[in-house]
């Protein structure tokens, strides 16, 4: 297992190379975003699921939004993050290299995290997924995960502090003030209701 401190952790990721970090809900597995497609090959994931755009704090991210959502992803964004809360928003015409749907939206999302946030606000915004092999349940420990994946530099020190091992809630923007629910998790958004 090769651990690394955030200022290595920088240094892979400015090699193109991914990183392996702790978050509030599952281990991720993050990138800068322009070597997205390095995260698809370690994962074997497929290339028509998106990968989701963490940052340390949601000014860090108002540049990917589209002009349209903004006041509705500053309103749920100041409420819920950070936290187990991914909001799937249009992009920003500005910032369409870094995305990796086909629908022009984006993943967004703020980890409540000491770890993550200290390694975002060093890289700034990394493409992230979950830490496990698309398929499989994968492992929530940097043990278990480094047996997936034995080349991929994790963060440490380990071990690493609790997490709560599900899954974020995922929500969509439809349009000003609508929003709909994709993977309900322990984030309970009354927006939706």
């Amino acid at each position: 297992m090769y651990l690394v401190d955030c200022k290595n952790a920088l240094k892979s990721l400015e090699g193109g190379l991914p990183i392996i970090f702790p978050t509030d809900t599952l281990p991720a597995i993050g990138c800068l975003p322009k070597f997205s497609n390095i995260i698809y090959e370690f994962k074997k994931r497929d290339r028509n699921k998106p990968l989701i755009l963490m940052g340390s704090e949601h000014k860090n991210l108002i540049d990917y939004v589209h002009e349209s959502a903004k006041e509705d992803y500053e309103n749920i964004a100041s409420k819920y993050w950070p936290g187990a809360l991914t909001i799937v928003i249009p992009a920003s015409e500005k910032q369409t290299v870094n995305l990796t749907s086909n629908d022009l939206t984006i993943g967004l999302r703020i980890p409540n995290s000491y770890m993550a946030q200290s390694l975002l606000k060093k890289t700034g915004p990394l493409l992230t997924s979950s830490a496990n092999i698309s398929g499989s349940k994968g492992s929530i420990t940097a043990e278990g995960i480094a047996l997936d994946f034995p080349s991929v530099k994790i963060l440490g020190p380990i071990p690493w502090g609790k997490s709560s091992g599900k899954a974020s809630t995922i929500i969509f923007w439809k349009k000003s003030g609508d929003w709909r629910l994709i993977r309900e998790g322990e984030v309970l958004v009354k927006e939706l209701y």
